[in-house]
C-alpha cells in the first residue's frame, strides 16, 4: 500500500507492467511514482535558487500521485545501486514481492522481499531506483475451462 507518511499526498493503485521510480519526498519518506509523472515533474521544477526556495516552502512542489502497491505484488528492480548490493547480496536486476512488515501506527511498513531471503524497507531504496510492476496479485488467476470447472493459471 502506501506508507503512513505519504497518506496526505494524492495516490493511486499501481498498474501491471508500469515502470516506477523511487522518490524521496520533502517529508523524508520514500515513495513510488510513475516514471512518466516523475519525468514531467522533474522537467517543470524551478531552476533558479529563489524559485526552488519558494517552491520548497509550498506543498504543491511534490510530484503526484504516489503509486500504491498491494501486498503480495511482484516487482522487478532494475539497476540496483552498489550501496544496496553491498548491504544485501543481490544482482543488478532482481524480482521481489511487496509486503508490509508491521501493522503498527506511525511505523514504516512497506518492504520488498527477495528470493535470497533479504527484506528491504522501501525507505532504504535510493532516489531514482527503477522498478517494474510485474503482477499486482499474489494469488493465481482462476480461469474456467470449457466444462465450467475452475482451473488455476499462473502468470
Amino acid at each position: 500500500m502506501c506508507d503512513y507518511s505519504l497518506m496526505m499526498i494524492p495516490n493511486r493503485l499501481a498498474i501491471e507492467g508500469e515502470e516506477l521510480v523511487a522518490h524521496r519526498f520533502q517529508s523524508g519518506s520514500t515513495g513510488l511514482l510513475s516514471c512518466c509523472d516523475f519525468d514531467r515533474w522533474a522537467a517543470s521544477r524551478p531552476k533558479s535558487f529563489w524559485q526552488r526556495l519558494k517552491a520548497g516552502l509550498s506543498s504543491e512542489c511534490e510530484p503526484t500521485p504516489v503509486v500504491c502497491i498491494p501486498p503480495g505484488a511482484r516487482l522487478q528492480l532494475k539497476g540496483i545501486s552498489e550501496t544496496l548490493k553491498a548491504h544485501f547480496p543481490m544482482r543488478s536486476c532482481e524480482d521481489a514481492v511487496f509486503t508490509q512488515i508491521t501493522a503498527e501506527a506511525s511505523q514504516y511498513r512497506d518492504a520488498l522481499c527477495f528470493a535470497n531471503g533479504a527484506t528491504v524497507l522501501l525507505q532504504r531504496l535510493p532516489e531514482g531506483q527503477k522498478l517494474k510492476v510485474l503482477r499486482l496479485s499474489s494469488s493465481e488467476d482462476i480461469v474456467p475451462d470449457q466444462d465450467g470447472r475452475q482451473l488455476a493459471r499462473t502468470a
